[in-house]
């Protein structure tokens, strides 16, 4: 069964929710960045060692906003889907995805059989896996 109202409007708050601690977590992440060079974050003498960790820190936090970001498009596509009266379909199957689910991760694309079978299908090899 599809969202109802009342569900639809929880979904709606907790996207706004969250997208109000992202859009804080991105300006505090730029600005934090905007502020720390690569000297402070090397220190004053740098060696080889200091210039791999402020790297390696510069790296973290790109990734960090690039996360965050890919969150927000996935928070505004559901968003788009709720305003289309296309949400909580499946895009694999068609069937409908649990609410428990939705409140969990409202920007969900697949019920939970599906998103298994695309994780396991997609999965790269290579990468170590929890």
């Amino acid at each position: 069964m599809p969202p109802t109202r009342e569900q639809l409007r929880e979904i709606e708050s907790l996207i706004k929710e969250r997208l109000d601690a992202l859009s804080a977590e991105i300006r505090g992440e730029v600005s934090r960045s905007r502020d720390e060079s690569f000297g402070a974050l090397a220190g004053p003498v740098t060696d080889s060692a200091d210039a791999a960790s402020a790297d390696l820190l510069s790296d973290i936090d790109n990734a960090e906003v690039t996360r965050d970001l890919t969150e927000v498009r996935e928070l505004e596509a559901a968003r788009e889907r709720i305003a289309q009266d296309r949400y909580g379909t499946c895009v694999d199957c068609g069937t409908d995805i649990e609410f428990a689910r939705l409140r969990a991760s409202p920007a969900a694309t697949r019920c939970i059989a599906c998103q298994r079978v695309h994780e396991k299908t997609f999965a790269h090899p290579g990468e170590p896996r929890l």
